[in-house]
């Protein structure tokens, strides 16, 4: 066998990349493909173009592994970006390339292509663009506002859109997995009393954070099109620091508003760590709830729904309830879903859920003055 030298492996890859993106642009106009950001699911480049001096288009590979119906990812993406650009064009807004993401067909008439089993797509860089980590109510407001704009903008949008991940947020399905996890104890974890006594406190709340679920199936809750990955950083800012657009559109999917409500909580609220091992850092940030909510009611205020606004405070602990539900069981399945750094870092991690839950929970009468006030 061959050694081939670590710099000659780059020229492979870098090629390999040249030929990628030569399916969606013409290969002699690209000067350069570097890495961008540091992205934990996809893998993305940037793509320089002969005579500009800024990147002009972005290539990125797809984790399929994660998404595992490409096809319907992209039919989902294409079918939202489509509308809200329309929707644009009807209002008039100016540089809409800004405001809307853009994927380029490639010569197979797609907007991926595969190659190696890999997949890959291309599409518009906007320059000029920004994204922030810091949870301040400041951004905590713009966050709600946009994801809320989003999601009205697609309320009456006709293309089928498929749920790209099964049971994402459906909490019945989780309580299922553990109770098989419970069931199996394929490593024995169930003979910790801690471990036992989450399962116990998990049962004691489970029919109460079902409530979802039920609504929906009496007909009461609507499922809408929503983002179902709500951070701050998946939104991008222009140099003035208004918000262009919503980015990371892979997770768009049919669900319950409580889904961009409660899963950006989750993580904005909490004043610690979600694997934090000192439970005395973790509150639940009322300051940032009351900005989030202030923005994502102005946002939604076409067609949030009264049985929506009222349970938002729900949405509020059932994501924490949730993310207690799943840390656990991949616990007592031997830590196989989640990365860990060590051995208890998932038990670590559901005592630092459950701490959150009981936080929101404990703030529910403050929320909901707050959202009817």
């Amino acid at each position: 066998m061959i050694k081939i030298p670590i710099f000659a492996k780059k020229f492979i890859a870098m090629n390999n990349l040249f030929s990628i993106a030569g399916h969606f642009l013409d290969p002699q106009t690209i000067e350069n493909i570097a890495p961008l950001g540091n992205g934990l699911i996809n893998d993305t480049y940037k793509i320089v173009v002969k005579g500009e001096p800024q990147p002009k288009f972005v290539l990125q590979r797809i984790n399929n592994a994660v998404f595992t119906d490409v096809e319907m990812l992209q039919n989902n993406i294409e079918a939202v970006t489509s509308h809200i650009r329309e929707k644009y064009e009807n209002q008039g807004v100016k540089d809409i390339n800004r405001r809307v993401l853009h994927f380029l067909k490639a010569d197979t008439g797609k907007t991926y292509v595969v190659e190696n089993e890999q997949y890959w797509r291309v599409m518009d860089f906007i320059a000029d663009s920004y994204t922030y980590e810091a949870v301040t109510p400041e951004y905590a407001y713009y966050a709600g506002r946009s994801f809320g704009d989003f999601e009205s903008l697609l309320t009456d949008l006709e293309t089928p859109i498929g749920e790209i991940i099964p049971d994402f947020h459906n909490i019945e399905f989780r309580l299922k997995q553990l109770e098989n996890a419970v069931a199996e104890d394929r490593v024995g974890q169930m003979r910790e009393v801690e471990v036992q006594k989450f399962v116990d406190k998990i049962r004691e709340k489970a029919d109460e954070m079902c409530l979802g679920e039920r609504l929906y199936r009496e007909g009461k809750l609507p499922k809408r099109i929503c983002h179902c990955d709500t951070k701050v950083n998946n939104m991008l800012f222009d140099k003035d620091g208004n918000v262009l657009c919503v980015i990371d559109l892979d997770t768009v999917m049919p669900s319950f508003v409580f889904s961009d409500f409660g899963d950006f909580l989750r993580s904005a609220a909490n004043t610690g760590a979600e694997d934090d091992p000192d439970l005395d850092n973790i509150h639940f940030n009322m300051a940032i709830f009351k900005a989030f909510a202030k923005g994502y009611l102005e946002g939604t205020k076409p067609f949030l729904s009264p049985i929506e606004k009222e349970n938002l405070p729900y949405a509020a602990t059932l994501f924490p309830y949730m993310q207690t539900v799943r840390f656990l069981t991949d616990y007592i399945n031997g830590n196989t879903y989640y990365k860990i750094k060590y051995a208890t870092h998932n038990l670590v991690r559901t005592r630092a859920q459950w701490k959150l839950f009981e936080e929101a929970e404990r703030c529910v009468p403050e929320m909901r003055a707050f959202l009817l006030g």
